[in-house]
């Protein structure tokens, strides 16, 4: 439609006729516009509930899971005195009836040595080769009289050239070699040493061999192994040595994982002849408090789910996903979640005092949970850390995997936007192709009118010209 048409209406025959075109296309589509509004908003809501349900069944799982792993519903092993040794527990262990002593004789530690000083670190200090090997060092003293390499370590030879000729470049290359070793440049009123750390353990001292550049002579005062020290020895490497029910065993490093099933070992300070014991301590309170948290958790998403799926105003009062959920989640109080359990343990939500209301939300009977926790607290954290995370997770899973309900649902919400834009881009169109017709149809008619005033303009000036003569 041009502009000057649409200028023009109306001219000829007077009539406000961008009005009745607009008018007529309102009374065409009007009642379909609204219908597919009120549909777009229908949908809108079903997705946001849907959307809103989803979230809070894999919220529900996903704070579970977390308060499972941060281990604040297992119960803890505990250090008699945790100055010299502290214990936790290993991520998705399980222990009961841990009772151990240990004693910490000797703390791991690793070969340190060092330099001497030099003004400047960044000076020229000698050219040539580094080689470093790993194994396990004997002493007289604090004299290293023997070496053995360690089994399957390969010496790792450092360049030491143009460039790396400094203390501080010297560093820098045993670094980037990564020889099992760390260097670093230590700096003080006195001047800069380097500074060369290994791993802790007895298997990991290390000799230094030195070859230099014979026009750049220097690095010799590097060399540290068993007929050259020119660097000096500040700390040796050993094992940890511990007691465990006055049985010593030897470890490399100071945290062990691998002496009591489920537990982890902090050594802090070595105290020969003291005993620290190790028992365990019942999350009690944290287990009430999380059943009380579950229960409350569970209350507000049936709530969500009643809501939106009641008979007289719920938006998704016909989806076949939101009910499923509801049907899952209402049958979780009467589900098994201690297979493993003994004649006489609870293994439900049920015998832990969870009660299902009439209308679906959940109740706690305080005296119940505290029950079942003072008889049988282990079958209460295996409930609450095995049972019922991983029948949240299946309920999450199965619900809305690809071919899961509430997926499914949503993907029919999706067909329909699709569809409901296609109509409205239909309904658009339409419309501007009735306006098109009933613009120019107007614009034709206006014309003739146009012609018949002119025409009627023209007799009645000849009709009163006549007259005058007669």
């Amino acid at each position: 439609m041009s502009d000057s048409i649409a200028v023009t209406l109306g001219a000829g025959s007077g009539i406000d006729t961008k009005a009745l075109v607009s008018s007529l296309i309102d009374a065409q589509f009007a009642a379909k516009t609204k219908a597919l509004t009120a549909r777009k908003e229908t949908l809108t809501a079903q997705i946001s509930a849907l959307s809103q349900l989803k979230s809070g069944l894999t919220g529900f799982s996903s704070a579970l899971s977390n308060l499972v792993s941060g281990g604040s519903l297992s119960t803890q092993p505990v250090s008699s005195d945790t100055s010299v040794l502290n214990v936790g527990l290993l991520p998705g262990a399980s222990i009961s009836g841990l009772s151990a002593n240990v004693e910490v004789r000797q703390l791991a530690a690793a070969q340190v040595v060092n330099s001497g000083t030099v003004a400047d670190k960044t000076a020229a200090f000698g050219k040539g080769t580094l080689t470093i090997t790993l194994g396990e060092m004997s002493y007289t003293g604090d004299t290293p009289t023997g070496f053995t390499p360690k089994s399957g370590a390969t010496p790792v030879t450092v360049t030491i050239g143009d460039g790396q000729n400094s203390l501080q470049g010297i560093a820098d290359a045993i670094n980037l070699a990564k020889a099992g070793v760390t260097a670093s440049v230590l700096t003080d009123a006195t001047g800069s040493r380097l500074v060369v750390k290994g791993a802790t353990g007895a298997e990991q001292a290390f000799t230094i061999d030195v070859a230099e550049d014979a026009s750049a002579p220097g690095l010799s005062a590097l060399a540290f192994n068993t007929s050259t020290q020119v660097m000096g020895l500040t700390r040796k490497s050993v094992d940890a040595l511990i007691a465990l029910d006055g049985v010593e065993v030897r470890r490399p490093g100071n945290s062990v994982s691998d002496l009591l099933t489920g537990v982890k070992l902090d050594l802090v300070k070595a105290v020969p002849g003291q005993t620290i014991t190790i028992g365990t301590s019942a999350p009690t309170s944290a287990l009430s408090q999380a059943v009380a948290d579950i229960v409350e958790t569970y209350n507000q998403l049936i709530t969500i789910a009643k809501t939106e799926t009641s008979s007289t105003d719920g938006v998704l009062r016909n989806d076949s996903g939101a009910r499923e959920l509801m049907r899952q989640l209402g049958a979780l109080t009467n589900r098994d979640l201690n297979p493993s359990a003994a004649d006489g343990e609870p293994s439900t939500l049920g015998e832990l005092g969870v009660r299902t209301n009439r209308d679906g939300t959940l109740t706690l009977n305080t005296a119940a949970l505290q029950s079942a926790l003072s008889k049988n607290g282990p079958s209460v954290e295996k409930i609450l850390t095995v049972g019922l995370g991983s029948a949240l997770r299946q309920i999450s899973i199965a619900l809305t995997a690809p071919t899961g309900p509430l997926t499914a649902s949503q993907s029919g919400y999706t067909r329909l936007q699709s569809a409901l834009a296609r109509e409205a881009e239909k309904i658009e169109l339409d419309t501007a192709t009735l306006r098109e017709r009933l613009t120019r149809q107007f614009a034709g008619m206006d014309a003739r009118v146009s012609a018949y005033k002119a025409t009627q303009s023209f007799l009645d000036q000849q009709i009163k010209s006549w007259t005058r003569s007669a």
